[in-house]
């Protein structure tokens, strides 16, 4: 399946004097969308990182359409998009609980080792995994 839903409650922190989620904390939901995308389908990040993989963004688009408050349980929706060379793409939304949409977002990411800090070819396992979602 190349889609994933999690849910993330929007914490006081979060959220400026009005309640209204500050825009530069969608960036950690979507983030969690993505890591939670991955360990749905078996693959944790964190294993991905000590075996010298690293995925770190190097474009994102964000459009925010409504405001998510303070205490809202935020629906956060990661869809794989296309895979090509080094670069892996999703597709994500946010809705709240009355299933309004509030924010779209498109990131690339690019497989990376650690090792030298330059792009590298995906994992097998992880090439394995996107072969079946096309």
């Amino acid at each position: 399946m190349k889609d994933h839903q999690i849910e993330v409650r929007v914490r006081y922190s979060e959220t400026d004097q009005m309640g209204v989620v500050y825009h530069g904390n969608y960036i950690p939901y979507f983030e969690i969308g993505r890591v939670e995308w991955l360990r749905n389908k078996g693959i944790s990040y964190k294993s991905m990182e000590e075996s010298g993989i690293a995925l770190p963004i190097v474009s994102m688009n964000i459009n925010y359409k409504k405001s998510a408050r303070y205490d809202e349980l935020l629906k956060v929706h990661t869809v794989f998009k296309s895979q090509s060379s080094v670069k892996i793409e999703f597709d994500c939304a946010i809705y709240n609980e009355s299933g309004e949409l509030l924010t779209t977002a498109q990131f690339i990411l690019v497989f990376v080792s650690l090792k030298t800090g330059r792009p590298t070819a995906p994992p097998d396992y992880i090439l394995k995994l996107l072969k079946t979602m096309e």
